[in-house]
């Protein structure tokens, strides 16, 4: 049984606007976050677009065109699993109403049971609410928040969902947040309280290799510029 509180943060690429229309989900990511951090747990699919052919200027945005989802599973194949692996957890999306309307859609379009509207926590309502009248795309919110980019290429599910995680966890308030501090003055007074050198240093126990497998880690969890960075 999970501890923590578990939510789903989750992104969906489709083949227009029209959720309730002809166009068709064509990939589900989703990352499981426990306590507001992600635990590395995700699912992600892509979906067959089942005859509703794929424009030039979506396959632009997403890198998916008909021949590239010919093999893809059709939704009814992989909803079971969706619905498995989100459980009864909330459900975290940039502007939320796009995507809920999307997976509801299909769910109805197979019988499966929708989601109600409370089950959803829009993350774009909560940078409007913050950042009233500034920019509040997922891009702009990932500038805004020193998250960097370099995974993105076009706009896939899976890396998108891992991109609002840490949105979603700034607009929580910061990593901060998951210490049980307000801020991150908080913080730096707890660990640099009543510190001093050591006498007689240590010297570095770890080799290249395992120094560069946890920079990678950092970055990945942490982004480029943790705490410990900003602060003397």
């Amino acid at each position: 049984m999970t501890e923590g509180l578990r939510e789903i943060a989750f992104d969906t690429e489709t083949t227009g606007f029209e959720a309730w229309g002809d166009d068709r989900l064509t990939e589900i990511g989703c990352v499981e976050l426990i306590d507001f951090l992600p635990t590395g747990n995700t699912f992600h699919t892509t979906v067959h677009p089942e005859g509703k052919e794929i424009s030039a200027k979506v396959t632009e945005i997403t890198g998916h065109t008909n021949e590239s989802l010919r093999d893809a599973p059709k939704f009814i194949d992989v909803a079971q699993k969706f619905r498995d692996f989100v459980g009864e957890s909330q459900m975290i999306a940039h502007n939320a109403n796009f995507d809920m309307g999307f997976i509801n859609a299909a769910m109805k379009r197979y019988n499966f049971e929708t989601y109600p509207t409370a089950r959803f926590i829009d993350t774009l309502t909560m940078a409007r609410e913050k950042f009233p009248g500034a920019s509040n795309t997922l891009d702009a919110l990932c500038k805004r928040f020193d998250i960097s980019l370099a995974s993105r290429t076009v706009h896939g599910a899976l890396v998108d969902a891992e991109l609002l995680a840490k949105v979603y966890l700034e607009l929580r308030g910061g990593r901060a947040l998951t210490m049980d501090f307000e801020t991150e003055e908080e913080i730096v007074a707890v660990v640099t309280a009543n510190t001093r050198p050591r006498p007689n240093p240590i010297g570095l126990l770890s080799t290249d290799t395992e120094r560069a497998i946890h920079e990678d880690f950092i970055k990945s969890t942490l982004g480029e510029n943790p705490i410990w960075k900003r602060y003397d």
